[in-house]
């Protein structure tokens, strides 16, 4: 058993206030976001794209779509995830490479891409599919920050019609939330969770 990834997992928790002097280089946001990219999505077409708010100017650009709250701005980054609701435009980068490897046919690549327009012809699957798998992702970024011993704080207090409207994000995408990552002020108590008990049924 990978007994790092559990204790990465265990020892994660929502960041309550962050250190205002900490920092973060662009190579490590770089390198966490290609981790997180290793998320499952459907038909692998990797239905997200991330607006990273890196320098003080971006973070204050930030601030008043996130309703004022000055975690986005104490940390030293926030990334803004948006879900991907016409991801089977990606069908060419998902497949083209498997191919090339021969992996499948160009045959079997078309019988795929077919099917995969034919789900996206229906907008409202092809909408939850991409909140789904925007999700996974999500949750890969605050685990590779937390792997880099990083606090991360997940947000969805923030107006994302201001946040489409202000840095001009096409309707193809859909904001998902806000992730807040740098170094924690103090340690907050840790959470409580349901037990398993209560949280499955087992049939």
């Amino acid at each position: 058993m990978d007994t790092t990834m559990i204790e990465t997992m265990q020892k994660r928790n929502g960041t309550k206030e962050f250190a205002k002097d900490s920092t973060i280089s662009k190579e490590e946001l770089e390198a966490i976001l290609k981790d997180a990219t290793t998320a499952p999505s459907s038909f692998n077409l990797q239905h997200w794209h991330f607006l990273v708010f890196h320098s003080n100017e971006a973070k204050q650009q930030l601030l008043p779509i996130a309703f004022g709250q000055e975690k986005v701005t104490d940390a030293a980054a926030t990334i803004a995830v948006l879900a991907d609701k016409e991801a089977n435009a990606n069908i060419d980068d998902a497949f083209n490479p498997l191919v090339e490897n021969e992996v499948i046919t160009t045959e079997m690549k078309e019988n795929i891409a077919g099917t995969i327009n034919r789900i996206y012809e229906n907008k409202q699957a092809a909408h939850d599919t991409a909140l789904i798998n925007a999700g996974l992702v999500s949750m890969q970024i605050m685990l590779a920050a937390e792997a880099r011993d990083y606090d991360t704080l997940a947000m969805g207090g923030f107006s994302a019609d201001q946040l489409k409207e202000k840095f001009d994000i096409s309707e193809r995408f859909e904001p998902v939330m806000l992730i807040s990552i740098g170094k924690e002020a103090w340690t907050p108590a840790k959470t409580p969770r349901r037990s398993v008990e209560e949280v499955s049924t087992w049939i």
